[in-house]
């Protein structure tokens, strides 16, 4: 079924590992008035994620309320009840939290492209972009590139912006 981009904005920004994707959608998201909700999908299974994380955090500071949506992402989403903006970081890490606890990735990824053309408030999205180095060896991890492949496809579908950001350079592709 073919989806609409809606009139709020819906931005997505896609980058390699390190390409800055993360720190652009966040100076995007400050744009945009209180109160800023961040949904995030980090789960510290290790102290370098733990590390990660508490530097997103403090990158973040008090100006955003954070809600960790690891694998419920979809209901939290539809959860808020009000925002200036939301900023999902990173759907790439949802996908693989999914793929950890052997969730039913089609389900969920549907519920969170149902949640988002529900919203009524700016939500900025952050994906890795997977499609422009080789095809992974293992059949496994070609199996999760192809499904962030499509549903990275499927919420660019519904977004009024697109960026593709690399070396620290967002470039505007829609």
């Amino acid at each position: 079924m073919a989806r609409e981009a809606q009139k709020v904005p819906k931005i997505l920004v896609l980058g390699g590992i390190k390409s800055g994707k993360s720190a652009f959608a966040l100076r995007l998201g400050n744009t945009y008035p209180p109160p800023r909700v961040f949904l995030a999908t980090a789960e510290a299974f290790d102290q370098e994620m733990a590390q990660k994380i508490r530097a997103h955090q403090e990158e973040r500071g008090a100006a955003w309320q954070t809600i960790e949506s690891p694998v419920e992402l979809p209901t939290a989403l539809e959860n808020i009840s009000r925002a200036g903006v939301c900023l999902i970081d990173c759907l790439t890490v949802w996908l693989g939290n999914l793929w950890y606890y052997q969730k039913d990735h089609q389900a969920y990824v549907e519920r969170l492209l149902g949640a988002l053309e529900k919203t009524s408030w700016p939500t900025i999205l952050v994906s890795n972009e997977v499609g422009l180095g080789l095809m992974p060896g293992e059949k496994e991890s070609r199996a999760f590139a192809e499904a962030l492949g499509r549903l990275n496809q499927e919420v660019a579908r519904l977004c009024t912006e697109v960026y593709l950001v690399v070396a620290g350079v967002p470039v505007r592709i829609k």
